[in-house]
């Protein structure tokens, strides 16, 4: 790294500093959240939004521990109910940039009806859905995200319910801005989180969070070097969605549906090759319901659209 850089890398950290709360994190060792706290901070100031103009909300969870470490406005609210005081917030003062902070027990379980309201009412509300897959702070119980066939403290013989996909959730109930991130890539949070801010409307935004004392390697071929490549696919506006390790693989309609296609050496893109369209939510609901091994796990933004924003003039 250039001197330049390091010394622009050092500035952005400093501005970084300055959201943090003399409050130390107190997660387990090697957990996802610290990177999420890092990038939400990191975009905090990179955005430039005065302190008292930030508001962080959470619920109840490991995650939702984050408002506490942040130097902003925040509430840590009850069990479920964050989404209603988020609203709350907003509506008495517009002027606040609102964040949502949940996990997946937080959010799909007891307070899966005011995320499905929070969302279709499309209020101008960013929400983090931090998935682990698990309960974490009550030591590993199944979530409604848990996989089919996980054995945990409340389901000693594996899970036999089909686990929740957030993201088609939030695209069922109509959210405009929708993406996924993992907690492995600052700089792919740091991205989304920005243009989540930059969206007029709900954003919901699911994390993918290793929990490494319950549910560890939960993501793992997806974020792991060694095979995250053929694993996971980059969402990119109007670009053809190639992945793999020589990105020697693209994603084509065929029989209708999407498919993976295997390139040979020097082979030309095919002409069924999908380009990613956020304003398709056909397209949007396909890549959502990718599912390994067949398919890769996409990541990014899924929908971008406008539509009127509750409690604002349109």
């Amino acid at each position: 790294m250039s001197e330049t850089a390091t010394a622009l890398a050092e500035q952005a950290d400093d501005r970084r500093q300055d959201f943090l709360s003399a409050t130390t994190p107190r997660w387990c060792p090697g957990c996802g959240c610290f990177a999420v706290l890092k990038s939400l901070t990191a975009t905090y100031a990179a955005l430039g939004i005065p302190r008292e103009k930030l508001l962080t909300i959470s619920g109840i969870g490991c995650t939702s521990r984050l408002p506490y470490y942040t130097r902003t406005f925040g509430f840590h609210t009850v069990h479920g109910r964050a989404p209603t005081v988020a609203m709350g917030a907003k509506l008495a003062n517009p002027e606040l940039s609102v964040w949502l902070i949940s996990g997946d027990g937080d959010a799909m379980a007891i307070g899966g009806n005011h995320t499905m309201h929070l969302l279709r009412r499309n209020p101008d509300i960013k929400m983090l859905m931090l998935n682990n897959q698990i309960y974490g702070l009550t030591k590993g119980q199944a979530s409604p995200t848990s996989p089919a066939g996980l054995e945990t403290k409340s389901t000693p013989f594996g899970v036999q319910d089909n686990p929740i996909n957030p993201v088609n959730l939030a695209l069922a109930c109509g959210a405009t801005f929708v993406a996924r991130v993992p907690d492995t890539n600052n700089a792919m949070m740091e991205e989304v989180f920005a243009a989540a801010h930059a969206h007029r409307g709900v954003a919901f935004v699911e994390v993918l969070l290793n929990c490494v004392t319950f549910h560890d390697g939960a993501y793992e071929q997806i974020t792991s070097k060694a095979t995250r490549d053929d694993h996971s696919v980059r969402l990119r506006a109007g670009q053809p969605m190639r992945y793999g390790k020589d990105g020697n693989r693209v994603l084509v309609h065929a029989h209708g549906r999407i498919e993976a296609q295997v390139l040979e050496d020097g082979q030309p893109l095919p002409a069924n090759a999908v380009a990613h369209d956020p304003t398709d939510p056909g397209l949007a609901q396909q890549l959502a319901l990718m599912a390994m091994p067949e398919l890769p796990c996409a990541l990014g933004i899924f929908r971008q659209v406008q539509a009127p924003v509750y409690g604002q003039a349109c």
